[in-house]
């Protein structure tokens, strides 16, 4: 091609070269910046969907991970009460024991009941306490509780989404009720009572021995899905890498062959647009 100052290919060549360059410079710059390769449903459209509807469920699982928490704090507390509770009729039934024994004189009886009508309303001060966040399941009125377990639909989708979840039921350990059948005036004030206590006691002691292993299973049963719940959100967070973060050791080599292949085409730029020049010492 002869000379001509109309058009120069050099320099066009030249200006293309250090566009797509600049482009991809911008482009190695971003994911240096944002730590990622797909960044935009403009870079990979399949991989920034697929991430976005596992950031979706990983959104989910985070919920499912407090409400667990909350869930296993009231069933830990629900423990602790009841764990209590149960000492504290061990001390009662002694107590009773003590009072049934005919050869006692009676102020020695009154003493041992006034002990043992303090640790019975002992077991009222213990059941309502026992309370969080407004959930007490030692409290026969205190409700109980319901923790999200998954994201599974737990009618298989046949009616709409509904939450599958785990509970956990109020124990009732009110004194009268039906598993501390001790009532909130029973005394052992006589060797006849007494007597009467120590089965009463007894029964208790039964009851309790189920609402101890219904919270203690609850409690294990929230732990154990606590930590597939933690897994699994690993597990999902680590895939949604796998899909678009940037290899940044990649990206800073690459980063750098850029830059120099910049500086390379800004100098062929600058050489081709200086060409031109040239046609003028053909009319001197």
């Amino acid at each position: 091609m002869g000379f001509s100052v109309n058009t120069n290919t050099g320099a066009m060549a030249a200006l293309q070269s250090l566009t797509s360059t600049t482009k991809a410079l911008s482009t190695t710059s971003n994911r240096i910046t944002t730590g990622l390769n797909v960044a935009s449903t403009k870079d990979d459209s399949a991989a920034y969907t697929t991430a976005q509807s596992l950031r979706s469920d990983l959104g989910g699982l985070q919920s499912v991970s407090s409400s667990l928490s909350r869930a296993k704090s009231v069933t830990d507390v629900a423990v602790a009460g009841a764990e209590q509770i149960s000492d504290v009729v061990n001390q009662m039934k002694a107590k009773a024991y003590q009072a049934a024994d005919t050869g006692i004189d009676q102020p020695a009886r009154d003493q041992i009941n006034k002990d043992f009508t303090a640790l019975r309303d002992q077991i009222t001060t213990v059941v309502n306490a026992s309370s969080f966040n407004g959930t007490n399941l030692l409290k026969a009125s205190g409700g109980a509780v319901s923790a999200l377990q998954s994201l599974q639909d737990s009618d298989g989708a046949t009616t709409g989404w509904q939450a599958d979840t785990l509970s956990v039921a109020n124990q009732g350990l009110d004194l009268g009720g039906t598993v501390v059948t001790v009532a909130a005036s029973g005394n052992i004030s006589t060797a006849a009572a007494a007597a009467t206590m120590v089965d009463t006691l007894t029964t208790t002691q039964t009851n309790l021995a189920t609402s101890l292993s219904n919270l203690g299973s609850a409690s294990r049963k929230i732990d154990a899905q606590s930590t597939f719940t933690s897994k699994l959100s690993d597990s999902i967070d680590a895939g949604i890498g796998n899909l678009v973060d940037a290899d940044l050791a990649k990206e800073s080599a690459k980063l750098q062959a850029l830059q120099v292949k910049q500086q390379l085409g800004v100098q062929a730029l600058s050489i081709a647009n200086q060409a031109p020049q040239t046609i003028t010492s053909l009319f001197r």
